[in-house]
């Protein structure tokens, strides 16, 4: 868990569900370049989560969502940083989405879900749902 001293980072995240598949993005620039990742981001001051994710998703895929239900929140620490993540499974609602910040993107069938290299605290993400009983993404692997 956190250590004292530790930067705390907030942050909401986006599993969007269309058709049985889940939308992901690559991040195109950083420390981790390359990685992929549930779109979303930084919750700034006086915002809560689920609006943080409406703002982030429409500044990186110009596009609208809607929330249908929260998921978890995944608390992970990172060599810099502790990330709590909170992620909510969202459908589209915009036309979309346009890839304004990522360098590439795919809707992964569960199945596939695990061939992309995920950050790793939305590895955790999938992992803790994949387990869930009655759960979303239920992966034949």
């Amino acid at each position: 868990m956190e250590e004292e001293g530790m930067k705390m980072i907030e942050v909401a995240a986006a599993v969007i569900e269309n058709s049985g598949k889940y939308f992901a993005d690559q991040r195109g620039r950083g420390e981790w370049k390359d990685w992929w990742e549930f779109p979303g981001g930084k919750i700034e001051p006086g915002e809560s989560p689920e609006e943080a994710l409406k703002r982030e998703i429409r500044e990186e895929l110009d596009t609208e969502i809607s929330i249908d239900r929260f998921l978890m929140t995944i608390d992970y620490d990172y060599p810099a940083f502790h990330l709590r993540m909170h992620c909510y499974l969202c459908r589209l609602s915009g036309s979309g989405p346009k890839l304004l910040e990522a360098e590439d993107s795919r809707w992964l069938s569960p199945s596939d879900l695990l061939s992309v290299r995920w950050l790793p605290a939305d590895a955790k993400l999938i992992e803790s749902l994949s387990e869930s009983k009655g759960g979303y993404l239920q992966m034949s692997v």
